[in-house]
């Protein structure tokens, strides 16, 4: 099992909690930061000392108060340690439940799990932790079952249709642009209904808000 890990989390109620949980799988060293900068510099002085941490468990979302802080965010700090430590394990414990934001972190930032807070979120941590440990990715069932029922799996076709929208292009600009490259399907229908399809699976509202939460993604 891990030697040293490190809690990166605001709120007391978790982080007590997810100390817990790490204190059952008798881990030795254990320590917590409240805001993203401490915990930064805890991984560097880690690191100097010459006994690195194993592995990181934090949450995405901070929340500012009267401290100013130079990373204010999960994501902020999971790109700052893979520049300082690539090799140190994360699991990102997060209210975070959509799985093209969470699939984004994973191709993103490389971590190694990803827990939903909620029901049972103790036992998927747990869970979460043995996996990793064992060289393995994690992602909690909540987020497995939508994997596998509810989200399309994006093509070179759907980027490109998103791209072109989210520059201006019109769905007929899309269909004739199609055609002209002799790309199928490449009927206006076919084009509402494969965007119809995107909102669906990005939990959308209207296609605006689609391509919104695409280039929040990066995905184009």
């Amino acid at each position: 099992m891990f030697k040293k890990i490190l809690i990166s989390e605001d709120f007391d109620s978790y982080n007590i909690g997810i100390k817990k949980t790490v204190e059952e799988l008798n881990v030795p060293v254990i320590d917590q930061a409240f805001y993203c900068d401490d915990a930064l510099m805890k991984i560097q002085k880690a690191i100097i000392l010459g006994f690195p941490y194993e592995l990181l468990i934090t949450d995405l979302s901070f929340t500012s108060d009267y401290r100013k802080q130079k990373l204010e965010s999960g994501e902020e700090l999971i790109q700052t340690v893979r520049q300082k430590q690539p090799a140190l394990k994360i699991i990102v414990f997060s209210i975070e439940n959509r799985f093209h934001k969470i699939k984004s972190i994973f191709d993103n930032y490389k971590i190694d799990g990803f827990v939903t807070k909620g029901r049972n979120d103790a036992k998927e941590l747990k869970n979460a932790i043995i996996t990793v440990y064992k060289n393995q990715t994690y992602i909690s069932n909540d987020n497995n079952k939508k994997t596998q029922n509810n989200i399309h799996e994006l093509t070179e076709y759907d980027i490109n249709i998103m791209r072109m929208l989210s520059q201006g292009f019109t769905q007929k600009d899309v269909e004739q642009y199609l055609k002209e490259k002799q790309i199928r399907p490449n009927s206006e229908s076919a084009i509402e209904k494969r965007l119809a399809l995107l909102r669906a699976s990005f939990e959308a509202k209207d296609t605006k808000h689609l391509l919104s939460l695409a280039i929040e993604l990066r995905i184009i």
